[in-house]
């Protein structure tokens, strides 16, 4: 996390960024379950996952860095909501910080608070891994 006198800036992702990126989500691949990915992947694999996140559109990739040496802070991504023509209005949106910054759940939640999303369901164990069932939560924010 920067300190108070280290200044985050927050811009569109680009190629540079893919290693960093794929990095950052492998660790909630392999770590948590805040993803439903069970396998890490190489940044090759995950090369067209950036460039369906142009620097215009409503799908995109925000990368958050510090000016000092630490690089890749978290980003945010807006993605399609689901493949239907009648959805192309929506879409989901993501969140990952770098692993100390913020953890799962409580966090999660007011997180999204905070942004003026609001809770409107809870999937019940609708993922499995690690040997459990998870319950997926779903917050949405109208504009």
């Amino acid at each position: 996390m920067p300190s108070e006198h280290e200044e985050v800036q927050v811009r569109p992702g680009a190629e540079g960024d893919l290693t960093a990126l794929t990095d950052l989500y492998n660790h909630y691949a392999r770590e948590t379950a805040i993803t439903f990915d069970t396998a890490p992947f190489t940044p090759e694999e995950r090369r067209p996952w950036l460039l369906s996140h142009p620097v215009d559109g409503p799908y995109r990739l925000m990368v958050a860095t510090d000016a000092g040496a630490r690089g890749v802070l978290g980003y945010a991504t807006s993605s399609p909501f689901r493949p239907k023509p009648a959805y192309a209005t929506s879409v989901e949106t993501t969140v990952y910080v770098a692993p100390g910054v913020a953890q799962p759940n409580d966090a999660s939640a007011r997180l999204h608070e905070r942004f003026g999303f609001r809770h409107v369901g809870t999937y019940r164990e609708v993922g499995r891994k690690f040997g459990r069932w998870w319950d997926v939560a779903w917050y949405e924010k109208e504009l």
